[in-house]
């Protein structure tokens, strides 16, 4: 049996990694400026969450969710106090697509209605609604494209308002910074328009910061810069580091009804204890704040370079989007082969960039030379 090939692999063998570094099989080593989509949000192998997950795994790897789990009240406190969110409630799944997925499921169970509103170039996961509410039409398949959703521009308020007037609109489902779609970042105004609108109509505002939270953006949640509250926040990658973790964290205008929502894995003894250490490190480091003073450091310090064929440099914190006016994939080679550095890439053209965030001011200065070799 081989491997069903789902994407085009670069030819390195990566083995061990610490902090923003990894290494290969021959012992190359390689300075991460992706952070594996955005996962490694402590850094690599920090031996707080190494210990913690060794001790955990010794003393009970897994029970079933039909059994009290202390871990799972304590990360749902510890969660709530460190983002503002103390008053919600959580719910723990695997992965991203699955938060989106059951996140989407509650709204219409709340209003009992049936449309999902979504945004142009929009990714919200590869499972059922998720699919279907990703602005893909090469990854939405026939059993998937069940006319749920609408796509709207982004920062089009009077679209959104128009659409929404037509009526029977559950949920609408927004990234705050949209990473796949090429790092673009919704307004403020257009952000509290929607807020005022789903307030107005009953319909539920869903917050995707699987990729943009997590103190990615220099606050926990990137909706916190824009002013607004949502109904429902889903959440994955960097909260477990590395560790398949998703969860929805849901407002207390929510009533729980048994046997509406359920998870085998979700939750499960591992995963919590690295979901803890995760929160432990990023309190203890101050790797939000971390984020939020290298970040502004790396986009300046990319604009201040004035490489050619860079259009733009957008972001915040250590979410970094930097768009060419050429195919980004020989600038993305380049720095992997020749510098030794991982980026990552958004639809044709932009390099994005997505470290631990721990990444250092030091490390952010080097990436810099490395580029300017690459692109200078």
């Amino acid at each position: 049996m081989k491997l069903y090939d789902v994407y085009p692999l670069f030819d390195v063998n990566i083995v061990k990694g610490q902090g923003s570094h990894v290494w290969d099989d021959k012992g190359q080593e390689y300075l991460d400026l992706y952070g594996g989509h955005a996962v490694i949000s402590i850094g690599h192998c920090h031996p707080h969450y190494v210990e913690a997950i060794a001790r955990q795994a010794g003393r009970l790897g897994f029970y079933s969710n039909s059994v009290v789990n202390t871990l799972q009240a304590e990360l749902a406190e510890r969660l709530g106090r460190v983002s503002g969110y103390e008053d919600y409630q959580f719910f723990l799944i695997n992965s991203g697509a699955e938060a989106n997925e059951n996140a989407l499921k509650l709204a219409s169970f709340h209003n009992g209605r049936t449309r999902i509103l979504a945004f142009e170039k929009a990714f919200h996961g590869r499972t059922s609604l998720a699919v279907e509410a990703t602005h893909n039409p090469k990854i939405i398949a026939p059993v998937n494209a069940n006319g749920h959703v609408t796509y709207l521009p982004v920062n089009d308020l009077e679209a959104f308002r128009t659409e929404l007037a037509k009526g029977d609109v559950c949920a609408v489902i927004v990234e705050c910074i949209q990473g796949v779609g090429g790092i673009r970042m919704v307004t403020p105004a257009f952000i509290q328009g929607l807020r005022q609108a789903c307030d107005e109509t009953g319909t539920v505002l869903i917050c995707d910061e699987i990729q943009c939270g997590y103190g990615r953006s220099g606050k926990f949640f990137a909706h916190q810069h824009l002013g607004i509250r949502p109904d429902i926040i889903t959440v994955a990658k960097g909260i477990g580091n590395g560790f398949p973790m998703g969860g929805v964290l849901i407002s207390p205008a929510f009533t729980p009804v048994y046997g509406q929502l359920g998870t085998t894995f979700g939750g499960n003894h591992l995963a919590c204890a690295a979901a803890l250490a995760v929160l432990d490190v990023i309190e203890r480091e101050q790797l939000v704040e971390n984020a939020a003073r290298v970040g502004d450091f790396l986009l300046q310090g990319i604009r201040d370079l004035h490489l050619p064929h860079v259009v733009d440099v957008r972001g915040r914190g250590l979410m970094i989007g930097v768009e060419l006016d050429m195919p980004y994939k020989d600038v993305r080679n380049r720095l992997l082969y020749e510098e030794h550095c991982f980026t990552g890439c958004s639809g044709t053209n932009v390099l994005r960039l997505l470290p631990p965030l721990c990444l250092t001011m030091e490390e952010a200065e080097d990436f810099l030379g490395r580029l300017q070799r690459v692109m200078g």
